[in-house]
């Protein structure tokens, strides 16, 4: 194959993976009842979620082990879930590792709330507004208005940064900003305020609907001011997101006493919310010690970063985010040993997710322990299918251990999907130095 065989190939895959029948015209909006231009039917709302909601999840440690609270968090959204515009979609709701503040939802009905927001919400009515207000974005489908170019080009450049550092074993901090891109938001929609309006309404409208007290709107926004006054970089994300402003707490504030006044007096629900959350609640000082870490370490202060990571593990021995980012840290120090014995302990917290895996193959590609390395990596592609970058790494440890027809196998197959960046490059340029393509201009 030549050059340019290569090269329209890769133009007829690229045609094939466009979605045409998005331009079906005009649809019902759930919300409103007119008619509107979506350029997503709804199966393609749901492919679009299944495809990439798993890879976000991973980026922020994956569903908590705490069956009970996922049991509960699953039960207060399948309630406002149920009383929707959009019912019948295949709504499912989480508590993810991460430590800092947020809440977000994929466009078919994938939900999820990290641990940093949940600490600070007091009553099962906040965490109804937490959930309303994502059911609305899904409802009103701003998800799929808004996400749909941002989420299919961040899958194919989330980790480029990762495979082109991996390649000169040298710069490790950008070998953590390289893990760590997905987990920054790429794959998250962004609202204007003009959706965050709306999806407030809907919530509110659905806690009604729920026998949840709407106040409980008001209050979540509070605490949201307040997180952004007292640890602005654990909410950035979140406010990025999701716009926060006055005038939107105003009108929450201003629906409460009017539209909802008659259901004020309703119970928030504090005690079962209290009961139901005591785990992670116990773990609130590693929590938070966690969100520092992280501080710092976007800020490349990582001794610093070193030294809270450390009192979050004292707190919390076995906290799997807490072990993950103390590998990264540990990368970023260049003490790729170190790095490995975190990822380890990771691993045999949470065998189940991706996140460690990949982090323990890096480890062992800085120490040249391809075989390790390549058995990671393919573990993390099992867990976690669909990672283009997953295969480039497979197919640089296999490299590292000279199985170089294997390696070029991975390396195509990566192609097939990442066409530019470094590591495109590198691979592309692997497969003529091998002869497995032609060269010819």
């Amino acid at each position: 194959m030549n050059r340019r065989d290569f090269l329209r190939l890769m133009v007829a895959s690229a045609a094939g993976a466009v979605v045409t029948s998005s331009l079906a015209g005009c649809v019902k909006d759930p919300v409103t009842g007119k008619r509107t231009l979506i350029l997503m039917s709804e199966a393609e709302e749901i492919k679009l979620d299944q495809a990439h909601s798993p890879h976000q999840f991973s980026a922020d440690y994956g569903p908590v082990q705490d069956s009970e609270l996922n049991a509960y968090i699953s039960r207060v959204g399948s309630s406002l879930a149920a009383r929707s515009h959009r019912s019948d979609m295949p709504y499912s709701f989480r508590v993810v590792n991460a430590a800092y503040i947020n809440a977000y939802a994929f466009p078919g009905g994938s939900i999820a709330a990290t641990r940093g927001i949940m600490v600070e919400l007091a009553s099962e009515a906040e965490l109804a507004g937490l959930l309303g207000h994502e059911i609305g974005h899904v409802n009103a489908r701003h998800t799929a208005e808004r996400a749909t170019r941002s989420m299919l080009a961040a899958i194919a450049v989330s980790g480029t940064a990762v495979a082109a550092q991996a390649v000169g074993y040298g710069n490790y901090a950008g070998i953590v900003q390289g893990l760590g891109q997905i987990g920054s938001g790429a794959l998250l929609a962004h609202y204007s305020r003009e959706n965050e309006r709306e999806a407030d309404s809907l919530g509110m409208k659905y806690m009604a609907r729920a026998g949840q007290n709407p106040e409980g709107m008001v209050e979540l926004m509070e605490i949201l001011m307040r997180s952004s006054r007292h640890r602005p970089s654990a909410i950035e994300l979140m406010f990025a997101t999701h716009p926060m402003s006055e005038e939107r707490f105003k009108t929450a504030e201003s629906m409460a006493d009017s539209h909802y006044r008659s259901m004020i007096g309703r119970p928030f629900y504090r005690e079962r919310f209290m009961d139901h959350t005591v785990g992670i609640r116990r773990i609130r000082d590693a929590i938070s010690n966690i969100q520092l870490g992280e501080r710092e370490m976007s800020g490349k202060r990582f001794s610093s970063a070193e030294n809270y990571l450390d009192a979050a593990l004292r707190q919390a021995p076995d906290d799997y985010a807490g072990l993950v980012i103390m590998a990264k840290c540990q990368l970023a120090r260049k003490d790729p040993e170190a790095a490995g014995r975190y990822a380890e302990k990771a691993i045999a917290v949470y065998p189940g997710e991706a996140q460690a895996h990949n982090v323990k193959g890096m480890t062992d590609l800085m120490q040249k322990k391809f075989a390790s390395a390549y058995e990671q990596f393919s573990t993390c592609e099992k867990i976690l299918p669909g990672n283009p970058d997953t295969g480039f790494l497979k197919g640089f440890a296999l490299e590292g251990m000279d199985r170089k027809e294997r390696a070029a196998r991975e390396y195509y197959r990566y192609l097939n999907s990442v066409r530019q960046g470094p590591a495109a490059k590198y691979a592309y340029q692997r497969l003529v130095e091998w002869g497995y393509i032609k060269d010819s201009r």
